[in-house]
C-alpha cells in the first residue's frame, strides 16, 4: 500500500505516522503549575537531539478547543522542568495522567504519585521512574499549519537508578536498558513493552 498525505486530512496524517514511526520513546513531563502544584502529562514526539550542548526535543499540540496544553504553558513561565522514562510497570500511572483534568489541578496528587527532591534542582522527580531529565528550556518554536511546538529542553542533570548500572573492567559506566524495561508507544492506544537487546558493531 503506498499511502499519498496530500490525500489525508491532518488527524489522518497523524494517525498513520504514529503507527508507522514505531516504537517511539515517550516523555512523561513533570512541570510546575501557577499555584505551585505539579502537572504531569506524557508526550511521545520525543528523542534526543543533540549533545552539545544536551537537548532533547519534545513536541507539543494544542488542545481540542485550540488553546496550549498546560505542559507547555508551564514550561514558558516557569523554565525548569523533568523528563521521565517511564517502564513497563507504569503503563497505568502513565495512562491516567493523560486524563484531562481542571487547570492547576495536580495529576500527581490525583493519581497518589510519589516525588523526590533532587539536590540542586528546584523540581522534584517521580520516585519511581528509573530515569529522569532534570531540564530548563532552552528554546520553543512554533512550527506547522496547526501550530504544534517544539520544545527544546537542556539537560542540566540525569537521575539513573543505580539497580540500572554498573562499571566495566575499564571503569566505564554502562546503563541497562533491559533493566529499565522502558515503555514505548505505538499508534492508538497501544504501546510496547521492552524486548530483546540485539547487538551490531559498526563496521569499520
Amino acid at each position: 500500500m503506498q499511502i499519498k498525505l496530500d490525500e489525508l486530512s491532518s488527524p489522518q496524517t497523524y494517525f498513520t505516522m504514529t503507527q508507522t514511526v514505531v516504537p517511539r520513546p515517550i516523555a512523561w513531563i513533570l512541570s510546575e503549575n501557577e499555584n505551585s502544584s505539579y502537572n504531569l502529562a506524557p508526550f511521545s514526539y520525543f528523542n534526543a537531539v543533540c549533545s552539545d550542548p544536551a537537548l532533547l526535543m519534545v513536541s507539543i499540540g494544542l488542545q481540542d478547543d485550540g488553546s496550549e496544553k498546560d505542559t507547555l504553558r508551564n514550561i514558558r513561565e516557569r523554565s525548569q522542568f523533568v523528563i521521565h522514562i517511564a517502564s513497563c510497570d507504569q503503563l497505568a500511572d502513565l495512562n491516567q495522567s493523560s486524563a484531562t483534568l481542571p487547570p492547576g489541578e495536580s495529576e500527581v496528587t490525583a493519581n497518589n504519585l510519589e516525588t523526590t527532591t533532587v539536590e540542586g534542582f528546584h523540581m522534584p522527580r517521580l520516585s519511581d521512574c528509573k530515569v529522569a531529565f532534570m531540564c530548563e528550556r532552552y528554546n520553543i518554536q512554533e512550527i506547522g499549519n496547526n501550530k504544534q511546538h517544539l520544545l527544546f529542553a537542556e539537560l542540566k542533570e540525569i537521575y539513573v537508578d543505580d539497580d540500572c548500572t554498573s562499571v566495566n573492567e575499564k571503569g566505564r559506566m554502562k546503563i541497562h536498558a533491559d533493566r529499565i524495561h522502558p515503555l514505548a508507544r505505538l499508534g492508538a492506544s497501544e504501546y510496547v513493552s521492552f524486548g530483546e537487546v540485539l547487538s551490531a558493531r559498526r563496521p569499520a
